[in-house]
């Protein structure tokens, strides 16, 4: 048990040195090319911070461990909204961008709710559904080059990277993730077979405030920054990113069963989307007062499922 508890803290410390490294080489990349702040943030920074979701939940797909796999992209997604934003507006109210308002937010309603069919509907994330995913996901991104297109707002505290240097960084994020999860993943299984609980807990508390742990770091230092563009960005896309392309990589490669009880963990995940929506509706922004409703609501859903 402790060998256990040794190999997940280390897998997540890689997990988090690679995606920092990820993150550092792909924004000066970007920066290198004069992308706007909000496109990197909602882009680059949530992919790279993202890749722990998609590391970890490719490889329990992998090797059969379906609820780890599909709690930890629902229970990061919670753990972004509730937790993260939560301390993020409790530092310093963030302000939201009339599209990121508008669309979308919205569209990552859209996408939990899809899944959420999926799941009710054919008891798993179908190779058909991942390719539906999947074809959002090229949708979004498409989607963002578009609104790149229309924005002037480059950041400037960013570092350009060369492009050599920037490609053996990103591997070497890369290499540092997928050595992670693998330690992660077989940690936890081991974990909650020896507490007893199922790996649909173990996925959505444990493992997704672990892979959560990037965005929190980002969303924090970019809150103390007053850089809240790259902080709704960063929330707003891993959320798309966790579901559109985690999930469709995942059920692309294996379909993944899903648990009936993940309909109730979706339907917090889409009540965490509605509130954003409407505590930032009326005034473009999320206060502390919004903040700390998040973060209360965090702690009653993680007190739900310890008490389940």
């Amino acid at each position: 048990m402790i060998t256990e508890i040794l190999l997940l803290i280390l897998g997540f410390v890689l997990l988090v040195r690679g995606a920092d490294v990820f993150v550092d080489a792909a924004a000066g990349i970007a920066r290198k090319f004069k992308i706007p702040a909000i496109i990197i943030g909602t882009t680059i920074v949530a992919i790279g911070t993202s890749a722990p979701e998609a590391a970890i939940s490719i490889i329990a797909a992998l090797k059969g461990a379906d609820g780890v796999s599909v709690g930890n992209v629902i229970g990061s997604n919670i753990t972004n909204i509730f937790l993260i934003l939560g301390v993020t507006a409790a530092i310093g109210t963030i302000p939201v961008h009339k599209n990121t308002k508008k669309y979308e937010l919205p569209f990552v309603g859209f996408i939990t709710l899809l899944l959420a069919i999926f799941g009710l509907t054919l008891g798993q994330i179908s190779r058909g559904a991942a390719i539906i995913l999947l074809a959002l996901f090229v949708a979004f991104l498409i989607y963002m080059i578009i609104m790149a297109r229309k924005s002037d707002d480059v950041p400037d505290d960013i570092k350009p990277v060369s492009l050599g240097a920037g490609a053996v960084l990103i591997i070497a994020g890369i290499a540092a993730l997928v050595y992670g999860s693998n330690m992660v993943v077989d940690s936890a299984t081991a974990i909650a077979q020896h507490v007893g609980v199922s790996d649909r807990v173990i996925g959505l508390t444990l493992i997704a405030l672990g892979t959560s742990l990037p965005e929190l770091v980002v969303c924090i230092i970019a809150a103390i920054k007053r850089q809240y563009d790259l902080a709704i960005g960063n929330i707003v896309g891993s959320n798309i990113f966790n579901i559109l392309f985690v999930l469709g990589m995942a059920a692309a490669i294996r379909p993944i069963p899903f648990q009936i009880a993940f309909l109730t963990d979706t339907a917090v995940a889409l009540g965490a989307i509605a509130m954003l929506i409407l505590f930032t509706y009326r005034g473009s922004k999320l206060t502390r007062i919004g903040g700390i409703v998040f973060l209360l609501s965090y702690i009653a859903y993680t007190a739900y499922l310890v008490i389940e």
